[in-house]
């Protein structure tokens, strides 16, 4: 005797083996259109990829872009040599905004409250972090990779 249950979300079917013996009337998705990911099939860069973590549209998008750009298009060797200004350009905006691009930080970052800041004309200061030292170089946010 074959039956179905639904769970929450999922449904459980419960089939006899004369039920196997029947070809089945269900197709799983195609998972050959699967998302997108950072690179779309004509070569051009997804900005929308969940991969990039909000990078491209935060408050330094612009020059995120820019220079990720540069370097994705770069025919140069070492490739992206020649990308140099632009992630210079990028470091410098970072630096600008160390509580939101701090890769040490685990605090969520209020997005919201920092265009509300800008919008008034004044720089968000969001002092997620009293403790930690103004004076570090403006890369020591963005340099630090996992190992």
């Amino acid at each position: 005797m074959s039956y179905c249950k639904k769970e929450g979300k999922d449904i459980i079917m419960f089939i006899t083996e004369e039920d196997h013996k029947t070809p089945s009337k269900y197709t799983l998705p195609d998972e050959t259109e699967a998302e997108p990911g950072l690179i779309l099939p004509n070569g051009d860069i997804n900005w929308n990829c969940p991969c990039l973590g909000g990078m491209s549209s935060g408050p330094c998008g612009y020059e995120f872009r820019s220079a990720f750009s540069c370097f994705h298009y770069s025919k140069e060797e070492p490739k992206g040599s020649e990308c140099f200004d632009e992630f210079r350009r990028m470091t410098e905006c970072m630096s600008q905004y160390p509580k939101l691009y701090d890769a040490d930080s685990d605090d969520p970052v209020d997005l919201a409250a920092m265009d509300d800041e800008e919008a008034k004309g004044g720089k968000a200061d969001l002092d997620l972090d009293a403790d930690k030292s103004s004076d570090a170089a403006p890369t020591d946010s963005i340099s630090k990779r996992p190992s």
